[in-house]
């Protein structure tokens, strides 16, 4: 399924059975290069933490696995930025910017590929977070981010979603080849983005956002 331009899809985070966060972007293209989304700032998200009101990077994963959760409404304080999902690939990239909308550095996120599903009024894409990164700047120097949360929540393999981790880092591997070389889209494309001033900011998540997340073929 291919989504409209102005189309406003969901980007939803999938950690285990349960939605980590849920994000109203706007479809800025949908072609063979991938799905181009822009997430405004202001915009109303959604996101899980424990009952006591603490996220998952306020505490060890060894307490996190034991709490109950909720999800809450939120808003995204950071400047706009731009989600590119390529087709068939474990990762997204993301166009982070400072408070004037100037270009600052790629965000790879590493997960496992969206998956899109379409309900008619509602529409989104499913990814589950694979949490190591790869931060790569304008001169395409780039680092791993997050090695240290990665590898601890490796330790408990029966509560954590990432089943492969040779996997995940071959990926990132395979995208620093990409960034090293200048290949698209590290190549200064959408770089200069500016967002339609016509798109409205999510106010809130529409109703459906909550429904079943996609289900993936597992060998």
């Amino acid at each position: 399924m291919m989504f409209a331009p102005g189309r406003q899809v969901l980007y939803r985070n999938i950690d285990g059975p349960r939605l980590a966060s849920v994000r109203p972007c706007r479809v800025v293209s949908d072609d063979g290069r991938g799905l181009l989304l822009w997430l405004a700032r202001g915009s109303a998200v959604l996101v899980e933490e424990a009952t006591d009101g603490r996220g998952i990077r306020d505490m060890p994963f060894a307490e996190w696995i034991g709490l109950d959760y909720r999800v809450v409404p939120g808003v995204w304080q950071g400047p706009g930025l731009l989600k590119f999902i390529p087709p068939d690939a474990d990762h997204s990239v993301w166009f982070f910017r400072d408070d004037h909308g100037t270009f600052t550095n790629w965000y790879v996120n590493l997960e496992e590929r969206a998956l899109r599903w379409d309900d008619g009024e509602v529409a989104g894409v499913d990814v589950i977070d694979q949490d190591l990164d790869v931060v790569a700047r304008p001169d395409r120097t780039w680092e791993w981010k997050d090695e240290d949360e990665f590898a601890e929540r490796l330790a408990f393999p029966e509560h954590y979603w990432v089943r492969d981790e040779a996997a995940v880092r071959a990926e990132g591997l395979r995208v620093i080849k990409q960034i090293e070389a200048g290949d698209f889209p590290f190549d200064g494309t959408w770089t200069d983005f500016v967002p339609d001033p016509a798109w409205p900011v999510p106010a809130t998540v529409p109703p459906g956002w909550d429904r079943p997340p996609v289900p993936r073929l597992r060998s």
